[in-house]
C-alpha cells in the first residue's frame, strides 16, 4: 500500500528531472558568466519561486509553526555554504569533462551521504545497501580513470565533480537536519520551508561578493534573464522535491534513487551539447545503477 512516508520516491525523480534542466540551463551560462555568476543564478532567480512555495505550503498546513533554533541555524548555514561549493564545482566539472560525466561524478555524495548519516544522524542501512554503495563507489573511481579521458582537462573535471559530490553529501545531511529542527510535525511544510531559508542567505550572499569582485559577471545573469528565470524556477522546483523526500527518508536511499538523473543527463548531454561517452563511461554507469538499485530497494 503507497503511504504518505512513500511520496519521498516520485519527490526524488521529479527532483532528479528538474535538476538535470537546471544544470543544463546552468551549463549555458558559464561560458559567459563563470561558474560563480553560473551558481548565483539557481539560488537569487530561484528565491521568488521558492517564496511563493513557503506561502502556499504555509495555507495549507495551518497547523505548523517554525522553530529557529541554533542547531537549525548551524545546519542551514553550513547546507547553504557547500552547496554553494557543489554547484560551482559542478558547472566546472561539466565544461571540463562534459555535462553526463559531471552529473555521474556528482553520485559521489551517495557514499558520503551514506557515511555521513550513519556517524552523524545514525541511519541505519542494511548490508545489501552498504553493498550497493560499495559498487557505487568503485564505479565512480572506474568513471574518472584516466583511460581514455584524453588529457588533463577531463581528469580535472573529474576531481571537481568528485569534489561536488562530497559538498553535495555533506549538504544533504545537514537540510535533512534543518528540516527537522524546523518543523518534525510537518516535513513538507519545513522542507519547503528550509528552502526559502537558505536560498535567501545563498542569493544575498553570492551577490554581494560578485557586486565586489566580478560586476561583469552579475550583469552577464541579468542580461541572459529568460534562461536565468528557467533555471531559478526549476532549481526552485527541485530542492523543493529534495527537501521533502529528506523530510520523509534517511538521505542515502534519496541520494540513490537520485542517480536516475545520469542517464537523462546522458541523454540531454547527447542532445543539447553534442557529446558522446564511451565504453568506459557506459560500463561505469551500468554499474552505478546496479548499486543504486542495491540501496534505493533493500
Amino acid at each position: 500500500m503507497f503511504t504518505f512516508t512513500a511520496l519521498w520516491i516520485p519527490s526524488t525523480i521529479a527532483a532528479s528531472v528538474l535538476q538535470v534542466a537546471r544544470n543544463a540551463l546552468q551549463r549555458g551560462l558559464l561560458p559567459k558568466s563563470g561558474p560563480w555568476a553560473a551558481t548565483l543564478v539557481r539560488f537569487l532567480f530561484g528565491l521568488p519561486f521558492a517564496a511563493v512555495f513557503a506561502l502556499v505550503a504555509k495555507a495549507l498546513t495551518p497547523g505548523a509553526s517554525l522553530h529557529f533554533t541554533p542547531l537549525f541555524w548551524w545546519a542551514a548555514v553550513s547546507g547553504a555554504v557547500s552547496q554553494v561549493l557543489a554547484t560551482a564545482s559542478l558547472l566546472v566539472a561539466m565544461r571540463r569533462a562534459g555535462f553526463a560525466v559531471g552529473t555521474s561524478m556528482q553520485q559521489s555524495a551517495l557514499p558520503m551521504a551514506a557515511i555521513l548519516g550513519l556517524l552523524v544522524f545514525h541511519d541505519q542501512l542494511s548490508v545489501i545497501a552498504w553493498i550497493g554503495v560499495a559498487i557505487t563507489s568503485g564505479a565512480l573511481v572506474v568513471l574518472t580513470w584516466p583511460r581514455e579521458m584524453g588529457g588533463p582537462q577531463p581528469i580535472s573535471g573529474g576531481a571537481f565533480g568528485l569534489l561536488s559530490g562530497l559538498t553535495f553529501g555533506y549538504a544533504l545531511n545537514a537540510y535533512r537536519q534543518a528540516t527537522v529542527q524546523l518543523d518534525h510535525l510537518h516535513p513538507i511544510f519545513a522542507a519547503v520551508c528550509t528552502v526559502s531559508v537558505t536560498q535567501a542567505l545563498q542569493a544575498v550572499a553570492l551577490t554581494a561578493l560578485l557586486a565586489i569582485w566580478d560586476r561583469p559577471a552579475l550583469r552577464s545573469v541579468f542580461a541572459a534573464w529568460r534562461q536565468s528565470l528557467a533555471a531559478g524556477l526549476c532549481g526552485a522546483l527541485a530542492s523543493s522535491c529534495w527537501l521533502t523526500a529528506l523530510a520523509l527518508t534517511p538521505a542515502a536511499p534519496v541520494r540513490a534513487l537520485g542517480v536516475i538523473e545520469a542517464p537523462v543527463a546522458a541523454l540531454a548531454g547527447r542532445r543539447i551539447f553534442r557529446e558522446r561517452l564511451s565504453a568506459w563511461q557506459w560500463l561505469a554507469g551500468a554499474l552505478v545503477a546496479a548499486g543504486v538499485v542495491m540501496t534505493a530497494l533493500s
